[in-house]
């Protein structure tokens, strides 16, 4: 893919331009003329994802227009009094959807139901680049890629994006002036047009993300309550946790004691919670299974039920879970519902599973400091 772009418009020689051109020594012209050249060898290999990425007037969006006039993403129209899930395509299933929209790290159904436009900056991201997936399947081109987010959120929301362009098997060019999603976006290409430079690159790691996880009051759920996917309810009980990523409280977990007949003592699990701003990269699970492998340290096994279909997907890739129920609906016995065996309460109006951690046990002095060690949280 080569190109030689020719960018020229007239001049219209007022008298502010004259003035201009006396002041700095303008030489006079009938037109301005911008000259690009490039060259994409995207031929030579299979690829998912390329970044085209310079500062602002370089020509990214004219190489952009020129070699995917129609790929590249448009405005799409959302409506203002119905849920953003209608504004997608008709023929997409619901399974799908909600899976298109879990699998960019958009994951929390009460924001589902809501009109596009009451959403956040960052949600809304998420938003348009699964309609995008849906609606240019082959391949997609977006101009001004997370210009309009926190940086923190473009950074999450690439990786997020990127595995789920990789695991349609699509294809995707993000246009953008930020160099800093370079890593999280982990592209199979980079084009950098200041510089004419064009490089295959390697598919690497995203960069390690260190959490800080401490106990923390139940009154610090109000951060959270508005995100879980079921209710805002939170037993005053349970053992809680945050975990903290740059200073920043992004998720929740927390824990009651298993009430019933069991073999020694149990956790299960409450709460679970990551801020959309930082779904996409597996921050809730490990949360999770940072907690669960504190309590198998502490001696007590541990067990989780979730409706989520992203959370069982999560569990059932992890060798960390073993799954004791499968996805099942309620049993009930004269208006009470049935106690099968452990961690198999069963719900009558959703599909529940059931897991049992059973990855590594923390040590136990160490288990010990993390269940001990206590952190303030402002809201």
């Amino acid at each position: 893919m080569r190109a030689e772009i020719v960018l020229s418009s007239p001049i219209a020689k007022s008298p502010r331009v004259l003035q201009v051109g006396g002041m700095f020594d303008v030489p006079p012209s009938e037109k301005s003329e911008v000259r690009l050249e490039a060259d994409l060898p995207l031929e030579e290999r299979p690829w998912n994802v390329g970044l085209v990425v310079g500062p602002s007037g370089c020509g990214k969006s004219s190489l952009a227009r020129h070699f995917w006039p129609a790929e590249m993403a448009r405005t799409f129209a959302w409506s203002k009094d119905r849920s953003l899930l209608d504004d997608f395509p008709a023929e997409l299933g619901i399974k799908d959807l909600t899976a298109l929209l879990s699998s960019v790290g958009f994951s929390s159904p009460p924001s589902w139901v809501r009109p596009f436009h009451v959403l956040s900056n960052g949600e809304q991201f998420r938003v348009s680049m699964a309609r995008l997936l849906a609606e240019l399947p082959q391949l997609a081109v977006v101009d001004e890629f997370t210009s309009v987010v926190d940086r923190t959120v473009a950074q999450i929301g690439s990786h997020a994006v990127q595995k789920t362009v990789r695991r349609l098997n699509q294809k995707l060019v993000a246009v953008s002036c930020h160099d800093d999603v370079e890593q999280w976006l982990n592209p199979d290409w980079v084009y950098r047009p200041a510089e004419s430079r064009f490089a295959w690159r390697e598919l690497q790691r995203r960069p390690a993300i260190e959490l800080q996880v401490n106990r923390v009051h139940h009154s610090a759920w109000r951060i959270f309550r508005r995100h879980h996917y079921l209710t805002a309810a939170h037993s005053k009980a349970a053992v809680c946790f945050i975990a903290f990523w740059r200073g920043r409280p992004v998720a929740w977990h927390s824990w009651l004691p298993f009430v019933g007949k069991v073999r020694r003592p149990t956790k299960r699990g409450h709460r679970t919670v990551c801020l959309p701003d930082y779904q996409g990269v597996g921050i809730g699970l490990a949360l999770r299974e940072f907690t669960s492998s504190m309590w198998r340290g502490l001696g007590f096994r541990v067990i989780c039920n979730t409706a989520h279909p992203a959370e069982i997907a999560a569990n059932l890739r992890s060798p960390n879970y073993r799954m004791i129920r499968g996805p099942s609906l309620a049993a009930r016995d004269g208006g009470k519902m049935r106690h099968m065996s452990v961690g198999r309460a069963r719900a009558t109006t959703r599909l529940v599973s059931s897991f049992e951690f059973v990855g590594p046990e923390m040590e136990r002095e160490r288990a010990r400091d993390v269940l001990e060690t206590w952190a303030r949280v402002s809201w």
